[in-house]
């Protein structure tokens, strides 16, 4: 049945191969189980119900991925969106957690409706490189610098804003030694390395008073204090605008840049370098973003741990159809995942800010008139804790500083519209 479906032979794998791909892949994120919860609670959800919201996203994204697109590929709610959820949109804006998921939504549906007139591809290439390079590497020192919040390492002074917290005990202590683990587990190249140095920090959590011990198996966490829970109230508003925009560009551009480089590394590009069934791909995405946001939960999108199934030979979507499995499994592992502080996870959110610094290297910083844009965009968004505004000044100013060096043709007419559009709204909702 497998063979016939998904042509193993064809593409040089087998049954046993694919298998030991997926349970990989769901090794290697699996940590999102713990993270994002806790980070997502922090926007007033309740915490059960988002364990669950997590693990159902996560499983309709991969499956959708494994029976539609037939890619090895596995989804999960995005590092970085779900932070821009929790701290910009809810947080910083004052937005209810209700508002951000009828944005997620809505994301969704214009995500499946945009690749179902294949203006998706129009979108991605209207934005220049080294933006979108820019935008990984600053979601990544928002999310590390979030990591260093939550942990209390780092900490609010009213003298320089932020400053050193008490790093010899407690939450912040506790998230050094885990830092330092999983460091280790990376750099021995250790399968699972970021599940594992989850679990070890909160064992050691647990003699340090911080990790509380639930158990480890039982029913699933009811879903309903988050299942269908939508604001339309503000649908029309600018700022629903605004957000959702901020979460379909994040989420286009994460998938695109995922794809890309994991099939790219797997030598799964076709003759003409375009990625198998892309569109299909999209369609995953969309179905698992929508799913999300009706069980309470941020943006999915493509994991790029994917990769770490394809090094062990994985093809096919049976792949992903095996971490589909992994994750209904997990379901039933609630306690154990929600025993998991935030301590314990700080250290993966400072490690996964490290990976997406990754594309810095591709910014050319000796051409001022891209390495200044995606500087401010980069720098913008930890230090003015939105994702929303560093996409913002870093399109505004690509822009300005293109037009007023007259390289006007090097703009893109939709950079000119999107510009525009931000300008405006600097000026009248702010």
């Amino acid at each position: 049945m497998f063979e016939k479906f998904y042509q193993l032979k064809a593409h040089g794998t087998t049954v046993k191969t694919e298998i030991i791909a997926g349970i990989t892949t769901f090794l290697t994120m699996a940590y999102i189980l713990s993270v994002n919860p806790n980070i997502l609670s922090a926007a007033g959800m309740d915490k059960n119900a988002l364990f669950t919201a997590t693990a159902v996203a996560s499983i309709v994204g991969t499956l959708a991925m494994a029976l539609l697109a037939k890619l090895p590929f596995a989804q999960a709610p995005g590092m970085g969106m779900n932070a821009f959820f929790a701290f910009a949109v809810v947080i910083g804006m004052g937005c209810s957690w209700e508002f951000a998921l009828t944005a997620i939504l809505l994301e969704g549906l214009i995500f499946f409706i945009l690749n179902t007139l294949n203006v998706r591809a129009a979108i991605v290439n209207a934005i220049p490189d080294v933006l979108k390079n820019a935008i990984s590497a600053g979601i990544g020192l928002f999310i590390a610098f979030i990591g260093l919040q939550e942990s209390h390492i780092v900490v609010n002074n009213d003298a320089t804003l932020v400053g050193l917290g008490n790093i010899t005990s407690g939450t912040a202590l506790l998230t050094l030694i885990g830092l330092v683990i999983t460091s280790v587990l990376l750099i021995r190249k250790v399968k699972g390395a970021l599940l594992i140095g989850i679990i070890a920090t909160a064992i050691i959590g647990i003699p340090m008073g911080i990790t509380t011990y639930q158990g480890i198996v039982d029913v699933p966490p009811s879903p309903a204090p988050l299942f269908f829970k939508f604001d339309f109230s503000q649908i029309f508003t600018f700022k629903m605008l605004i957000v959702t925009f901020t979460f379909l560009f994040v989420d286009v551009f994460d998938t695109v840049g995922t794809l890309i480089g994991v099939c790219s590394k797997a030598g799964m590009l076709d003759a003409n370098g375009q990625i198998p069934n892309v569109k299909k791909a999209f369609y995953a995405d969309a179905i698992g973003t929508t799913s999300g946001a009706i069980f309470g939960t941020s943006a999915v999108t493509t994991y790029v741990e994917s990769a770490a199934g394809v090094a062990e030979g994985g093809r096919t979507g049976l792949t992903a159809l095996v971490t589909a499995g992994c994750f209904a499994l997990a379901l039933f592992f609630a306690p154990l995942f929600l025993s998991i502080p935030g301590a314990a996870t700080a250290p993966i959110l400072i490690l996964v800010g490290l990976m997406m610094l990754s594309p810095i290297k591709d910014i050319d910083l000796d051409n001022y008139a891209e390495s200044v844009p995606a500087f401010i965009c980069i720098i913008a968004m930890p230090m003015m804790y939105s994702i929303a505004h560093g996409i913002a000044l870093g399109l505004i100013s690509y822009v300005l500083l293109n037009m007023i060096s007259g390289k006007f043709k090097k703009v893109s007419i939709g950079m000119y519209i999107l510009a525009v559009l931000f300008i405006l709204n600097y000026i009248f909702l702010q």
